[in-house]
């Protein structure tokens, strides 16, 4: 008899820069603690991010912006990161780069219209009347096809449902016996049906047959309590955007015409500003009857030099909108001319106006010993293990050249030991990879030493 190992189903994701990051790591207080949910030093800035947190808790933060002002590597897309996952899983966080307004398809304000939809969440709460229960019958009744032939159609199908509190026993239309096919329905399983649509949703096996021996993985829920046709609040959450998607997408027929008509379009329609009104209109009056509340997220918009003077007079607009993110800004530019400009300098290539509507966070360099902190952190999150004095090692070269590159060598030295033999990263395989992998400032003096060697 051959056994095989079963393996989990659990989604395993990739460790990327920012994966130890869990928040803004403060007491209760609102004061930061020097090490905590991933972050290392920054006290001022992440003490800001968190009165930030508040206000946009409060709804008081609406139609202002942030601005993350920092040299490279000290945290700036870390903070606003955090300050995503302190406002919890539902609240859109949508990312993006300055550059990608730079779109072919789509024009620049276009891109920053999508992606501020994309950051505002509609929370559409529903009461709904439902059957809930676990399926004790399924009967598809059958009758002579309407149109001759040999063939037999399901006039109908009677369904029993079991709750904890009684049974009912249903009669339901053949259409609704499709879906019970697709959803791969059978008797023990825990469904729900919907009374004004007829939408079908197996929720799992119920947990009396939890004892059998089944070779599926199948989740196991208990057996719904009260009575089988009950009235359930159903709450969903979509972002405007899906809402805009769904409405410039044509419905058109199932004939040759409208399918090819659907092909030969190009990949990104851009969706009109009649329609967003249109939309807007709809939002605000299921928010006025209280079935929808909007929850606005957060747009990060990273390495904001890169709009230019059209895109910031639009931002300009769209922050001043009723419906509108929480927009925060980031960049490591200091002194230098605003894109789209012949001769207008500013600070961070941000024009002065939009500059005066912004609260500026600064973020500093670390020190030597928040240096060791974050790589000994970036370490435990990779599953390196490293000796004291190769981490030490580490945060010198860091100090000396810069964290990002300091984080890079770690794995290079990981799998360096392990070639070796070694558990652990000692000293000598840093300085290994260290000659094998170049910083920007060696990568510069050699080209310096020998210019001549290479093209102009």
């Amino acid at each position: 008899m051959k056994i095989e190992e079963v393996k989990s189903t659990a989604k395993t994701q990739r460790i990327s820069a920012h994966s130890h990051i869990k928040g803004l790591g403060l007491d209760e207080n609102g004061v930061p603690i020097q090490m905590a949910a991933g972050l290392v030093g920054q006290e001022s800035a992440r003490e800001a991010a968190g009165i930030v947190v508040d206000m946009i808790r409060s709804k008081k933060m609406a139609g202002r912006a942030l601005l993350l002002a920092g040299p490279p590597g000290t945290g700036k897309t870390a903070i606003a990161l955090a300050i995503a996952q302190e406002l919890g899983n539902k609240v859109p966080f949508c990312p993006m780069v300055g550059s990608e307004v730079y779109s072919t398809e789509i024009k620049k304000t276009e891109v920053l219209m999508e992606n501020f939809r994309r950051a505002i969440g509609l929370r559409i709460r529903e009461t709904k009347e439902v059957f809930e229960g676990e399926v004790t019958e399924l009967t598809p009744v059958e009758t002579e096809n309407p149109a001759g032939g040999y063939g037999k159609t399901v006039s109908h199908v009677i369904i029993g449902l079991k709750t904890a509190k009684g049974t009912k026993q249903l009669k339901l239309d053949p259409i609704i016996y499709e879906s019970l096919q697709k959803e791969k329905v059978e008797v023990g399983d825990v469904i729900y049906i919907e009374a004004n649509s007829g939408a079908v949703k197996r929720q799992g096996r119920s947990d009396t047959f939890a004892t059998e021996f089944d070779l599926e993985a199948e989740e196991y829920v208990p057996l719904p309590k009260g009575d089988v046709h009950k009235k359930k609040e159903v709450v969903q959450d979509v972002t405007l955007h899906d809402l805009d998607c769904a409405n410039a997408r044509p419905q058109g027929g199932h004939d040759i015409m409208s399918v090819m008509g659907q092909l030969m379009k190009p990949k990104k329609t851009e969706i009109t500003d009649k329609l967003r009104k249109e939309i807007n209109k709809v939002v605000n009056k299921y928010i006025d009857q209280g079935i929808a509340e909007l929850v606005p997220g957060v747009l990060f918009i990273d390495e904001v030099h890169m709009l230019d003077i059209e895109t910031f007079t639009y931002l300009h607009r769209a922050l001043e909108s009723a419906i509108a993110p929480i927009v925060i800004f980031a960049t490591n530019r200091g002194r230098c001319q605003i894109r789209g400009t012949e001769d207008i300098i500013s600070p961070h290539g941000i024009p002065l106006d939009l500059l005066d509507r912004l609260l500026i966070i600064r973020t500093l360099p670390y020190n030597k010993a928040e240096l060791l902190q974050i790589l000994k952190l970036r370490a435990t999150t990779e599953g390196i293990a490293i000796e004291d004095e190769a981490l030490a090692a580490l945060a010198e070269i860091g100090a000396n050249s810069t964290l990002r590159y300091a984080v890079q060598l770690l794995t290079p030295a990981a799998l360096t030991a392990r070639t070796d033999g070694a558990q652990r990263i000692a000293p000598a395989h840093i300085q290994a990879v260290q000659t094998l992998f170049l910083d920007a400032k060696s990568s510069a003096r050699i080209l310096t030493q020998h210019s001549d060697k290479y093209m102009k």
